[in-house]
């Protein structure tokens, strides 16, 4: 199971890093938010080294953004929720601001838990030692992250089932 999430993971790297072009003019009247595929230089996570070339650095964050993922997302959490055998797919959108802090965070899952689980392990990524820039200015970096992996679930008994929608209304209302 962690070797999907980590393939998948390692596939967003991968793309991000072909992806390495220059950063577009900027608009008088836009905000100032690039995407992290295309950011001048993005923002300096924390253990990365700042002297590294831009493309480095993308490598470096998506691989602690990675690593953060593999050790605290819950995988088990999907098994329980009866959920369809099979790989699960969480898309996680979040900026980074110009204080290099995490903001914005949304989730899409094919369950309110899951969305949740992925909201939590995002939000335990720590402030970037320097935001993004680009034309020698701060900018807010937006940054989008698929989460997948196996879901292995066990199958719910009638009353489980039942606890489960009547509960995922609860939380929808």
């Amino acid at each position: 199971m962690k070797y999907v999430l980590a393939l998948s993971c390692l596939f967003l790297c991968l793309s991000s890093a072909a992806q390495e072009t220059e950063a577009t003019d900027l608009k008088e009247d836009q905000s100032k938010e690039v995407p992290f595929a295309v950011v001048e230089k993005v923002p300096i996570y924390s253990g990365c080294d700042a002297s590294m070339s831009n493309v480095n650095l993308k490598k470096c964050m998506s691989d602690k953004i990675i690593e953060l993922v593999q050790k605290k997302f819950n995988t088990d959490l999907a098994n329980s929720l009866g959920l369809p055998d099979g790989k699960a797919r969480i898309m996680v959108s979040f900026k980074i601001d110009t204080n290099g802090k995490v903001v914005e965070i949304m989730s899409r899952a094919p369950h309110p838990r899951l969305e949740e689980e992925a909201i939590r392990v995002i939000q335990l990524i720590p402030s970037m030692d320097a935001p993004g820039y680009a034309h020698d200015e701060a900018v807010t970096v937006s940054y989008s992250l698929p989460i997948v992996f196996q879901v292995v679930g066990k199958k719910l008994s009638r009353k489980e089932n039942r606890a489960l929608k009547k509960l995922e209304r609860d939380i929808s209302n």
